[in-house]
């Protein structure tokens, strides 16, 4: 009789034979998945990342204050952010026009909106960076 071992993580005879009689055929390359190459997932997956979002809390200040942000206002609070993002910032006041706003920038999440004109103080507090855009 001779010394015969079996690896146990087979589970059939078929893994056996496929694994030991033709092992390049598990080793096919990914290529494409579902027609979309990584690099298209990727900017996807970045650009949906990208997405400012604002907080339950920020969006009850907003209404309060009646303030409604154009589109080019927006648009220029997503670049502030972008910025903020860039120089490793994680709280930033983000001033756009008269409005400022508190971002938490890893979440890309809009904390808190004023207007500065209505503000005595204009004191902004737990940031660790600010952009004026």
């Amino acid at each position: 009789m001779s010394n015969i071992s079996i690896n146990p993580n087979f589970t059939s005879i078929e893994q056996v034979a496929g694994t030991y009689l033709n092992p390049a055929a598990e080793s096919k390359p990914l290529g494409n998945l579902n027609g979309a190459s990584f690099e298209d997932i990727f900017k996807q997956k970045l650009e949906s990342a990208s997405e400012l979002k604002f907080s339950k809390h920020a969006t009850q200040r907003l209404d309060d204050r009646n303030i409604v942000l154009s589109e080019e206002q927006s648009l220029r609070l997503e670049e502030g952010v972008q910025k903020a993002q860039a120089k490793g910032i994680t709280d930033s006041l983000v001033l756009v026009d008269t409005l400022a706003f508190i971002v938490n920038v890893p979440n890309q999440t809009v904390v808190t909106a004023m207007d500065q004109t209505e503000s005595e103080e204009n004191i902004f507090t737990n940031i660790d960076g600010a952009v004026i855009v």
